[in-house]
C-alpha cells in the first residue's frame, strides 16, 4: 500500500514538472513578435549605423518599450509611405517612423501616447540671403513626400508664390538645396539640427511652425493590446530616464566627463509653486525640480536637493555650502555680479494682487498703504521702484504663504508676486486677485557661483536644449501650467481628494510631521547636551580665582547671549565657508549655533547659581582645610545645583523652541515642515495650529517635569 502510494505521488510530481516546464516553454515561445515598419532615411530617428543596423530614436524607444513590457518587435525599414500602406493593408502590425499625428491620420490609424514633440521649419543653403518666407516668390522649394513639412509648405505656398518639389528621402532633397537646384527646403526641425549637425551645408533661418506630435500608429481598430503596451511602455521608460537618455544620444551633446556620476546639491526654496512644493507624498516637484532632476539623468549626474528657502538658498551658493541654486531666480545685472547663470529656461512677469472683495484696481490707488512682497525676488524689486512714485510702504516676508496672509487679513493692500505663482495660488485656494498685467518680464536662470562649478552650468545648457529638442521641456511646463493644469496640479499637490479638516490634515501629513518633530527633538537633546558642557565649562572659569579666567567668561557670555540666533545661525552656516573654503553640513552648523547660544544662558545661571550660595560656605569649607577645587565639588555645587536645575529644564524647553529659528539654514524641523506643507495647500490656520499644538504638548510635559523637579529638589 505504502509503495503503491509512493509511487503515485511520484507520477504526480513528474507530470507536475513535466506540464510546468511545457508551460514555462510555451509562454515563452508565444512571447509575441510585431512587425513594426519604419522609414529608411529619416536621422535621427531612423537610419542605419555604420554596422548597417538599424538606430535612432524611434528605433530605440521602441525596442526598450518592448524590452520593459515583454514583447518582441520585428524592425522593418521599408520607407514611410510604405509603412503607413502596409499598416493600413495588415501587412504590419504597427509604424513608427516620425509620424505626425493629424486628424485626418487619426481617421485611420490608433496612435499612441505622443511621444515627440516637433514642429516645421525652413532650411536655406549656408551661403543664401534669405531669412523669411516672402523671399520664396516666384522660386523652388524642395519637400519630402508624405511629411507633415511637405503638407505645411503646401498649405502656404499659394500665399507666398513659390513651387514645390518633392523627393521620396531627405538625403536628396537636401542635395537640391546645397546644389542651388531649390533655395529652401522645410524639415521638421530636429531632423535638421540632427543634419546640420552631421555636416549638412544648410541653415535655419525660421522658428519652428504647425507644431505637433509624432505617435506610434496601428491600423484603427487593430491590435488594441499593442497600443496599450506602447503607452505603458512609454509611461515607464520616461519615469525611469531611459527616454531622455535615448534622445539625448542622438539629439544631444555628449555627455560632459567631468559631471558623469557626480552627486551636486541643488539649493531651492521651500514655498513658489508650481516651480517648487512638496507633493502629497512629502516629495519635492514642481518645473524647477522636474526640470533639474531630467537634466540630471539626461547629463549623467545626481542632484540632491535641499529647501532652504530662497535667500538661505542664494547664501548658501555665495558660501559654497551646495553648488547650485534653481528657485524662480529672475536673471539679473546685479545677480550676475555674483553668479553664473545658465541659459533662461521661463519667463515671467510680475502681477499685482489684491484680497477677493478689496476695491483696488491699479496702482496708483495704494497711496498711503501696505504693499506686502517676498523678500529677494522680482516683485520685491518692482514693488520698491515704484513705492516712491505711487507712495506706498512696503513689508516683506521670508515666503509666500505670509505674504498672502498678510493681504487676505487687510494688513496689506496688496502683494507683488510673479504671474504664474500667483495664478497658481488662486487656484490652489487663495483668495486672491489679480489686477494688473504682467510686467518687468524677466527670465528665470539656474545659477551657480561665479567662477565656479562650469561643467555643471555646461551640462545644465546641454541638458535644456536636449530637453527642449525632445519635447520633455514642454511636457514639464504644460504638466503644471497647461490647459489640464487645474487638474495634474492637484493630483500632484493632493488638492482635488484632500481633506482639509484639521484631523484630516493630520492623517495626510502625519509622515512630514512626525519627521519634522522628529527632527526637531533630535537638534534639541543634542544641541542641550553640547550646550550644557559648554555653558558648565564658560560658568565655572566666571568664579575661580584668576581674572583672566573671569574676564573670558564674561566676554563668551555677553558676545553668545548677546547675538541674535538668526544671525548666529547664518554666519556659521555662510559665513564660516565662505573664509575657510569648508562645507559645514546643516545639522552640525545649527547644534553649534544653539550650542554657543544656550550654553551662554546656561553659563550665566551657573555663574549665577554658584554665586547665590552664601560665601560663607566657601570659607568655612577652607577653614578646615579643604583646597579651592574640593571646596567646590563637595559643598559649593551641590547647593549650587539645587538652584540651577529648573533653569536647566527651562533652557531645555527655550532651545526646543529656538529649533525653529534654524529653518533659516534649511533644517527641516517642525516650522520648516509646516511651511512646506502650508505651500502646497495654503491651509495657513489649520496647519500652525497643528504645530502650535505639537508644540505646546512638549512644553506643557516639560514645564510639569521642572515643577516636579523643583518640589523635589526644595524638600
Amino acid at each position: 500500500m505504502k509503495h503503491n502510494l509512493f509511487k503515485t505521488l511520484g507520477w504526480v510530481a513528474f507530470l507536475m514538472t513535466f506540464f510546468t516546464c511545457i508551460g514555462l516553454t510555451n509562454a515563452n515561445v508565444q512571447a509575441k513578435t510585431y512587425q513594426i515598419g519604419t522609414d529608411v532615411t529619416y536621422p535621427p530617428f531612423e537610419f542605419a549605423n555604420k554596422h548597417n543596423q538599424y538606430v535612432g530614436i524611434d528605433i530605440d524607444i521602441m525596442n526598450a518599450i518592448a524590452k520593459e513590457e515583454g514583447f518582441k518587435v520585428h524592425i522593418k525599414p521599408v520607407g514611410f509611405n510604405a509603412a503607413v500602406q502596409s499598416v493600413e493593408s495588415g501587412q504590419l502590425d504597427g509604424v513608427i517612423a516620425g509620424m505626425t499625428i493629424t486628424p485626418d491620420r487619426q481617421a485611420k490609424f490608433d496612435f499612441g501616447t505622443p511621444y515627440y514633440k516637433t514642429g516645421v521649419i525652413m532650411a536655406v543653403g549656408k551661403n543664401s540671403n534669405i531669412t523669411s518666407f516672402k523671399q520664396l516668390k516666384g522660386k523652388r522649394v524642395a519637400l519630402k513626400t508624405g511629411t507633415a513639412a511637405a503638407d505645411y509648405a503646401n498649405s502656404i505656398k499659394k500665399k507666398y508664390g513659390f513651387k514645390t518639389v518633392t523627393f521620396d528621402d531627405s538625403d536628396n532633397m537636401y542635395q537640391d538645396v546645397t546644389t542651388g537646384n531649390s533655395v529652401a527646403c522645410f524639415e521638421d526641425q530636429p531632423v535638421m539640427q540632427y543634419g546640420i549637425k552631421q555636416g549638412l551645408k544648410l541653415k535655419i533661418v525660421t522658428k519652428p511652425a504647425n507644431t505637433g506630435w509624432y505617435g506610434f500608429a496601428v491600423k484603427k481598430g487593430s491590435h488594441k493590446a499593442l497600443i496599450t503596451k506602447f503607452n505603458a511602455g512609454l509611461k515607464k521608460i520616461r519615469a525611469n530616464g531611459t527616454y531622455d537618455k535615448i534622445v539625448g544620444k542622438y539629439l544631444g551633446s555628449k555627455t560632459n566627463q567631468a559631471v558623469k556620476g557626480k552627486t551636486f546639491t541643488i539649493g531651492t526654496d521651500v514655498t513658489f509653486p508650481p516651480f517648487e512644493f512638496a507633493n502629497k507624498h512629502n516629495r519635492y516637484v514642481g518645473i524647477d525640480m522636474d526640470l533639474i532632476r531630467s537634466i540630471a539623468n539626461e547629463q549623467g549626474f545626481k542632484v540632491k536637493i535641499k529647501p532652504l528657502g530662497f535667500n538661505a538658498a542664494v547664501q548658501a551658493v555665495e558660501s559654497g555650502q551646495i553648488d547650485g541654486v534653481i528657485a524662480g531666480m529672475s536673471i539679473t545685472n546685479a545677480r550676475k555680479a555674483q553668479f553664473t547663470f545658465s541659459d533662461p529656461y521661463f519667463t515671467s512677469g510680475v502681477v499685482m494682487a489684491v484680497a477677493k472683495n478689496s476695491h483696488v484696481k491699479k496702482l496708483s490707488e495704494l497711496r498711503g498703504k501696505k504693499v506686502a512682497v517676498k523678500t529677494g525676488t522680482a516683485g520685491a524689486d518692482y514693488a520698491n521702484s515704484l513705492k516712491k512714485k505711487y507712495g506706498f510702504t512696503v513689508v516683506t516676508f521670508d515666503d509666500s504663504n505670509n505674504m498672502y496672509q498678510d493681504v487676505t487679513t487687510g494688513n496689506s493692500a496688496a502683494c507683488f508676486e510673479d504671474d504664474p505663482v500667483m495664478k497658481y495660488a488662486i487656484k490652489q485656494g487663495a483668495k486672491l486677485k489679480i489686477v494688473t498685467k504682467p510686467a518687468e518680464s524677466a527670465p528665470y536662470g539656474f545659477a551657480v557661483k561665479k567662477g565656479r562649478n562650469q561643467a555643471l552650468m555646461s551640462a545644465f545648457n546641454n541638458g535644456l536644449k536636449d530637453l527642449k529638442a525632445s519635447g520633455t521641456y514642454d511636457n514639464i511646463k504644460a504638466k503644471y501650467l497647461g490647459t489640464d493644469k487645474a487638474k495634474v496640479a492637484a493630483s500632484e499637490s493632493g488638492n482635488s481628494s484632500e481633506d482639509r479638516s484639521f484631523l484630516g490634515l493630520i492623517k495626510q501629513n502625519k509622515g512630514a510631521l512626525l519627521s519634522g518633530f522628529s527632527e526637531t527633538m533630535w537638534l534639541t537633546v543634542v544641541s542641550i547636551f553640547f550646550a550644557t558642557v559648554f555653558g558648565v565649562i564658560v560658568g565655572l572659569l566666571g568664579v575661580v580665582p584668576g581674572k583672566f579666567f573671569n574676564g573670558l567668561s564674561s566676554v563668551l557670555i555677553y558676545i553668545f547671549r548677546g547675538m541674535p540666533l538668526l544671525v548666529l545661525a547664518l554666519f556659521i552656516y555662510t559665513g564660516i565657508p565662505s573664509l575657510t573654503g569648508e562645507k559645514i553640513p546643516a545639522f552640525v552648523a545649527g547644534v553649534v549655533t544653539l550650542t554657543f547660544n544656550e550654553g551662554a544662558y546656561i553659563a550665566a545661571f551657573v555663574k549665577g547659581g554658584i554665586q547665590a550660595v552664601d560665601p560663607g560656605q566657601m570659607e568655612a569649607a577652607r577653614s578646615l582645610g579643604l583646597p579651592f577645587g574640593k571646596s567646590m565639588r563637595k559643598v559649593i555645587l551641590p547647593q549650587g545645583i539645587r538652584i540651577m536645575i529648573p533653569s536647566f529644564i527651562n533652557q531645555f524647553i527655550i532651545t526646543l523652541k529656538d529649533t525653529s529659528i534654524l529653518s533659516i539654514i534649511g533644517l527641516l524641523e517642525l516650522t520648516q515642515t509646516g511651511k512646506i506643507i502650508i505651500a502646497r495647500n495654503l491651509e495657513g490656520f489649520k496647519v500652525w495650529t497643528i504645530i502650535a499644538l505639537m508644540y505646546l504638548i512638549v512644553i506643557t510635559l516639560l514645564t510639569w517635569l521642572s515643577n516636579w523637579v523643583q518640589r523635589r529638589t526644595n524638600v
